[in-house]
């Protein structure tokens, strides 16, 4: 075939390849991604990315019309739901600890004694 046939020659489809790659296990992969990058993004409110990589290896010393190898990874970074923060003081010795460190712990706290009052009605 002369560079003139191959340059008119359109290309494949794609998504027709994809489809078919690998009985089309690949294809499902992805699809059943996508729609959890969906439905975490709707949850979530936060951006997210679905990312396909093709890649194509000829053989180890092969020549020009040698079968290559073609494999499809996908990786899937859906947002999550953010923790949310505790507040922390921190202490002398640089220690996280729920009490202000500042606070004084001097307090001398009882309770007090409770009478039963009546409430009349007026």
């Amino acid at each position: 075939m002369s560079n003139t046939e191959a340059q008119a020659t359109e290309p494949a489809e794609f998504a027709a390849f994809f489809v078919q790659h690998s009985r089309g296990e690949a294809h499902e992969t992805v699809s059943d991604e996508f729609h959890q990058l969906l439905a975490a993004v709707n949850e979530h409110g936060r951006k997210g990315a679905l990312t396909i990589t093709v890649t194509v290896e000829p053989p180890k010393g092969g020549m020009d019309g040698s079968p290559v190898a073609i494999s499809i990874d996908s990786v899937l970074k859906a947002p999550k739901a953010a923790a949310p923060p505790s507040i922390y003081f921190v202490d002398d010795h640089g220690n996280a600890t729920r009490n202000d460190p500042r606070q004084t712990s001097a307090f001398d706290v009882r309770d007090l004694p409770t009478t039963k009052t009546e409430i009349k009605d007026i």
